[in-house]
């Protein structure tokens, strides 16, 4: 694929300063955070790290790696991810309130909405069950999702989560819960137990705002 023109970056950096961050790109974005005009410098960051677990884990020695990206760039890059770390974990009142599996659907459902690819995700909470962030630990195929217990509470460990609720959709559009998340849930409160977060609650996510709870169900 072609780089894209260096004049794009000063549309990009128009779209920002009016308010239309969310028409941008993702490359178009680190572009202008690292101070560069070729986007093909930050696509190949974003290949190399991609977003979201990527960029968290990488580096200055990572970043600085990649041609077209020194110092300078990769501290700029390293502290806009820390500043949204921080603003992440701020504001408690603006935090939704994760108690039931109607809280799940209404957080998540509309983001599962068209997907033919079934998404694991994880929601950490605090100890007031507000939540601190949205994981997503795994997207896997039309009906099956891998997932690892490492990597799911790897990152709840990190922002010190007390307990987390762990969610995924059922491209199918049926939420009954399948052998394997039984299994799969009853894997990952045995790891909770030991690293000492709890996990709340599964729910299995379909269409039209159906949910099942494993919870409610009495399989966990």
């Amino acid at each position: 694929m072609a780089p894209r023109s260096v004049s794009e970056s000063p549309y990009a950096r128009g779209l920002v300063l009016c308010g239309q961050a969310e028409a941008v790109s993702d490359e178009s974005l680190i572009a202008l955070v690292i101070g560069c005009r070729e986007e093909s410098v930050a696509r190949g960051l974003l290949e190399r790290h991609p977003m979201p677990d990527g960029l968290w884990r990488a580096s200055a020695e990572d970043l600085c790696v990649h041609p077209g990206v020194g110092p300078a760039a990769a501290a700029r890059l390293l502290g806009s991810l820390e500043l949204s770390r921080r603003a992440s974990l701020r504001s408690p009142a603006s935090r939704p309130c994760i108690t039931r599996p109607d809280d799940v659907a209404r957080l998540c459902g509309p983001q599962f909405r068209g997907s033919d690819r079934e998404h694991f995700w994880a929601l950490a909470l605090n100890t007031k069950n507000q939540l601190l962030r949205t994981i997503e630990v795994s997207v896997g195929s039309l009906n099956a999702s891998i997932v690892h217990p490492r990597e799911l509470f790897k990152e709840c460990v990190k922002i010190s989560a007390a307990s987390v609720v762990v969610v995924h959709n059922h491209p199918s559009g049926d939420p009954t819960p399948s052998g394997a998340d039984i299994q799969l849930t009853r894997r990952l409160v045995k790891a909770g137990d030991v690293l000492g977060i709890e996990v709340l609650d599964h729910v299995v996510i379909g269409d039209g705002g159906a949910h099942a709870s494993l919870r409610d169900l009495g399989l966990m």
